[in-house]
């Protein structure tokens, strides 16, 4: 083979590559497809894996791990019989896991309500899959090596002042530009990202160093040619910008190129031949604009900017609100003190672990046996600003492993105090006999879901939660459920995250309550937008502090392709650009806490459960409804088939009454259903309030 036929078969090469991702991409969607009809398919009392599978072209295996449920009572009957997993971190959807690692020659001490007592050894598990793992701290020396922290990281009290950026707010359908005092109209035939660049720069010529797109999501125009909104908005990012490259980034907030989001994305651009940069963001990502004009959503941030000054003086609004809640949070980092030094961050160990074993919200849809086929109605509860109600306690200090053996030795007063702390424990879990409600507690899915809530009477399983579901479990209203510490984690209580809160609160409260006050009607709409803006910068400031494994993502040309980094995926291309990204891990962050994110996550699900209501002196949550009432979580949301007397005072946590809709209606079998339902119900429980 001589060269030119080297380069001739390289050519095709690409051309075969680029024709696999198109043929994969089709073959995904109607994968996806297959197994949304499978999984509706399950929902019919007589629906058999051993009919579905040959008609789908899978194994009975296969179709069993799209829906658990279809699974065979031979099978389920048989894995009793099987020989022991060697991992204490298997699950096996409504089965009984291994034994706990020996601990010291300890037996994981078993707890009910009031009560503590060995429990009998389980039924074993047959092997593991990977879908269903979780890790495990190593033991002895080894797992004691991660009860420490990274040296020379913590997060401290910033030096310096933001930046501040000057800002433009566009409607790409419409063409209207507010700048400062100014409204101007574009002209916007294909909204491409160098057609906005072109025609902003070219009408404000002083320059703009972020433009937020109100409506019109311009990267979603070509959306019907691609297989994934993902692939669209890629290709919107990175086509060609005449005079513009993509920015790679400057100063402390350094943040380079551009991230491809399929609702949310920001596209980061500067001069070919210059300094000048700019952001083109969608402000989706601070609140729902619900047809509000650019002028409204400007003063919404000026309001925003303004109700922030009265607690930060310095106060910045940043291009995310995760990054203008970190900030602002790094500004209540006390400078006496304690932890006048900052706030240490958790060895790389732990933070995986983390990462791992401590999920967000909790979003589950209980389909028919669970409800009735037919519901008499659907009734949905939000939690008014939900994360706000658990931020006044959270972890500090250095970590403090809890051994089975000696959460064992310890007094019955010494273990309820442990689990009412700021921890994080590995437990086995046994479902009481007689139960007939919603699970508890979250165990690793089977198939592609994250996390599921096993609540079959006897179901023993392993997993991972924090203190407030472990105790909601120990006292619910019902019947205590069976808890094995197998390991844990403990820090000491502390209050990181309380003035940081107190002041977001404040600010929430105000601006809620000039949206229902103020006279004029624009001024209350930005009022209420402002006020959505402050929640989205506590729940993603939050978020934030997770720090997940990082992706970066970025672009090269086709021409050198050879640089694309070998470890990159390739997520999308055209005639001009390669898109990929790839994993760098857990980076030096200073300001990354998962301790913090979890114990909020998992004091946010337990409330879902159940939450006393002090000032009325009665509980409320899904525990707290009549069994088979239950029909959906989605994060901070309930959904029931009937109307509670819960009382609701506009405080954080309390269940806002949010949607009503009469039955009989069927009971939704998808998450599309769901959302279709709730958005019906809204718009009736509106119209019923307007009428009255």
């Amino acid at each position: 083979m001589d060269a030119k036929t080297y380069s001739a078969a390289l050519s095709e090469l690409r051309t075969l590559r680029d024709e696999i991702k198109r043929a994969k991409a089709a073959l995904a969607k109607l994968e996806a497809a297959r197994d949304k009809h499978i999984t509706a398919m399950a929902a019919y009392p007589k629906a058999k894996a051993e009919r579905i599978g040959p008609a789908a072209g899978l194994s009975l295996a296969e179709v069993v791990a799209i829906a658990p449920t279809l699974a065979p009572e031979s099978l389920t009957a048989s894995r009793k019989q099987t020989k022991p997993a060697t991992t204490p971190d298997a699950t096996d959807h409504e089965s009984a896991p291994v034994p706990p690692p020996a601990d010291a020659g300890a037996p994981a001490p078993a707890m009910n309500h009031r009560s503590q007592q060995a429990g009998t050894p389980a039924p074993p598990l047959p092997p593991p899959t990977k879908a269903n793992l979780l890790p495990a701290i190593p033991q002895g020396p080894q797992g004691d090596t991660w009860f420490t922290h990274t040296a020379n990281l913590a997060s401290t009290r910033p030096n310096f002042t933001q930046q501040v950026r000057s800002t433009a707010f566009l409607d790409a359908a419409t063409g209207t530009l507010v700048y400062r005092d100014r409204t101007l109209r574009l002209d916007l035939p294909t909204a491409s990202a160098a057609e906005i660049l072109t025609a902003v720069f070219h009408t404000v010529p002083d320059g703009v160093e972020r433009i937020y797109i109100t409506a019109g999501d311009p990267w979603h125009r070509q959306a019907d040619h691609y297989p994934y909104l993902k692939d669209a908005v890629a290709a919107w990012l990175n086509a060609p910008t005449p005079g513009w490259r993509t920015d790679t980034g400057r100063g402390r907030d350094r943040m380079a190129g551009h991230f491809v989001h399929p609702r949310n994305p920001v596209g980061r651009y500067q001069r070919e031949h210059g300094e000048h940069h700019v952001e083109i963001r969608s402000v989706g990502e601070w609140f729902d604009v619900d047809g509000a004009s650019p002028a409204v959503v400007r003063d919404a941030f000026i309001l925003l900017w303004k109700t922030l000054r009265s607690h930060w003086p310095d106060a910045v609004i940043m291009g995310s609100p995760s990054q203008t809640g970190r900030d602002l949070w790094t500004r209540t980092i006390p400078t006496r003190g304690q932890f006048a030094d900052g706030y240490p961050v958790l060895s790389e160990e732990l933070r995986g672990l983390l990462h791992t074993t401590a999920g967000q919200g909790r979003t589950e849809l209980l389909t028919p046996p669970d409800v009735p086929d037919q519901l008499p109605g659907l009734v949905e509860y939000d939690r008014t600003f939900a994360y706000a109600k658990h931020t006044w306690k959270s972890a500090v200090g250095t970590p403090r492993r809890i051994t089975a053996a000696a959460f064992a030795s310890w007094s019955e007063k010494e273990q309820t105090k442990a689990l009412f702390g700021c921890g994080h424990w590995h437990v086995r879990v046994t479902v009481p006999h007689g139960w007939n409600h919603v699970g508890i507690l979250p165990a690793p899915a089977p198939g592609d879901r994250a996390w599921h809530y096993p609540k079959t009477p006897g179901t023993t399983f392993t997993t991972w939660a924090g203190g407030p579901e472990i105790y909601t479990a120990l006292t619910n209203p019902l019947a205590p459920w069976k808890i094995e510490i197998l390991d844990g984690i403990l820090w000491e209580d502390g209050k990181p995250l309380d003035d940081w809160s107190k002041k977001l609160k404040d600010c929430w409260a105000r601006l809620t309550a000039q949206a229902t006050m103020h006279g004029h009607a624009n001024q209350r709409v930005a009022a209420h937008l402002a006020a959505r803006a402050v929640r989205a910068i506590l729940l993603y400031g939050i978020g934030s502090f997770a720090q997940r494994p990082r992706t970066v993502t970025g672009t090269t040309p086709r021409t050198l392709e050879r640089e694309v980094p070998p470890d990159a995926e390739i997520i999308g291309f055209d005639d001009q650009t390669i898109t990929w990204q790839h994993p760098t891990g857990f980076a030096r962050d200073p300001y990354a806490h998962p301790e913090w994110a979890a114990g909020i996550w998992s004091a946010a699900r337990a409330a879902l459960l159940s939450q006393r209501m002090r000032e009325d002196n009665t509980y409320v949550g899904a525990l707290h409804t009549p069994p088979g009432t239950v029909v959906a979580f989605r994060t901070d949301a309930l959904y029931l088939t009937a109307p509670q007397n819960w009382p609701y005072h506009g405080q954080p946590g309390d269940y806002l009454h949010k949607g009503h809709l009469a039955g009989p209606i069927p009971a939704p079998t998808t998450e599309e259903d769901l959302l279709a339902l709730r958005d019906a119900g809204r718009t009736a429980l509106a119209q019923t309030h307007s009428e009255t």
